[in-house]
């Protein structure tokens, strides 16, 4: 079979990718509640197999550039989608060939992670690499079908706990592995092109110098914490808060977080040229603090809810905004930036949620406490921005 020289397939499989990497941080969690109870496990051991999954991502961010320059892209995008597989099909029968199912989730929650973490740092430069006008919106959109992916996740799973229901999981886990496989074979086919040739290639030693690197790494760490946060414990906030069935719960947590999430990078895909992104990300920090504060503070389940609704609209931006800004203050920065950006991320996307969990355990398992203390990722942002904003090296580029 032939390669296809389309560049616009290429970005159909990053975008197919991204749903993967959806799948990957979004179908565990709707089996929280089950996990608890079908294998005896508690709110801190649920907070350790969400620290499991980002921190298998973290470890191989951080090698995943020199993978991607040494083997290619094309290579580890298809090793990332087989570890996905597995790792999905896994929670399917790992917990049963362990006396204490709890390390079958770990083993099966760690591959699948080794594969979200492979392809959050290649699909972006991927895309980014295709000869396309305007990469800010076309990376603003191959990161809103992440956000695509986790409503499809959610949607289907929910109508097939309805249909089948919930003591069926294990054969929704091996029906969801069949969609990484499928794009696998289909990256084997398209064209990869080069982001930065290795002669014009920043040195890691000139990025890890530059302090706006670093303030590139909060601003991934920021939006990653926030964003996971909600989007690890809506479920469960939704279940207990609002005292609903579990497809209800579902819905109405991280459902509707993402597709709010997915609303807001479609629109700035479509409307990036009426938009500057620094404004837009500074309002929507603002937002999305606000947002943490009243899902902490207010007394109502239904407006609590209402306001992660919100938050995931105004989160959306952080992420694909951050990339945005790194290919422009560096754009020779090559596969290591996206690399260590990718790893911040995910660091983010690990402490978010665990913090959360952790200090909502602390307080008699009150997830509006663990909440309350999110409002500091979007503090820290707020600040950050400012500091790009006022900052002589950006101020041509922002």
């Amino acid at each position: 079979m032939r390669r296809s020289q389309n560049y616009h397939q290429t970005v159909r499989a990053s975008s197919i990718g991204y749903i993967v990497q959806s799948m990957i941080n979004t179908f565990a969690p709707l089996l929280f509640v089950t996990f608890q109870t079908q294998y005896a496990i508690s709110l801190s051991q649920v907070s350790v197999l969400i620290a499991a999954n980002f921190g298998a991502q973290i470890v191989v961010d951080f090698f995943a550039s020199a993978f991607a320059d040494r083997f290619g892209y094309r290579k580890c995008v298809f090793l990332a989608h087989i570890l996905a597989a597995a790792g999905i099909s896994g929670l399917a029968y790992l917990p049963d060939l362990f006396q204490n199912p709890f390390y079958g989730l770990i083993l099966a929650v760690v591959i699948y992670g080794a594969g979200g973490g492979l392809t959050e740092v290649l699909l972006t430069p991927i895309v980014e690499a295709c000869p396309i006008e305007r990469k800010d919106k076309a990376v603003s959109m191959l990161h809103s079908f992440y956000c695509w992916g986790s409503v499809i996740v959610i949607l289907v799973s929910t109508a097939f706990f309805k249909l089948a229901g919930i003591d069926n999981w294990k054969l929704l886990a091996v029906l969801w592995a069949l969609l990484p496989l499928a794009n696998a074979i289909f990256f084997l086919f398209v064209p990869m092109y080069e982001l930065v040739s290795k002669e014009e290639r920043m040195p890691l030693r000139t990025l890890a110098g530059s302090g706006l690197f670093w303030l590139l790494l909060l601003f991934m760490f920021c939006a990653g914490s926030s964003e996971m946060a909600i989007a690890q414990w809506a479920s469960d906030f939704a279940e207990e808060g609002l005292q609903v069935s579990k497809a209800v719960g579902d819905l109405a947590g991280p459902c509707l977080f993402a597709a709010m999430k997915g609303a807001e990078r479609t629109w700035y895909g479509k409307k990036g040229n009426d938009a500057k992104l620094w404004q837009f990300m500074l309002g929507c920090t603002i937002v999305c603090a606000c947002c943490y504060v009243v899902i902490g503070l207010s007394g109502s389940p239904v407006v609590a809810l209402a306001a992660c609704a919100i938050a995931g609209f105004s989160n959306g931006v952080m992420w694909p905004g951050t990339f945005t800004f790194a290919s422009k203050i560096m754009p020779k920065g090559g596969t290591a930036l996206f690399d260590f950006l990718a790893l911040a991320g995910d660091l983010g996307c690990g402490a978010g949620p665990a913090i959360t969990g952790a200090i909502s355990a602390r307080f008699g398992d009150n997830l509006q406490t663990g909440f309350l203390f999110g409002t500091i990722f979007s503090i820290l942002m707020l600040f950050g921005l400012l500091f790009l904003k006022i900052s002589k090296k950006t101020k041509d580029v922002i």
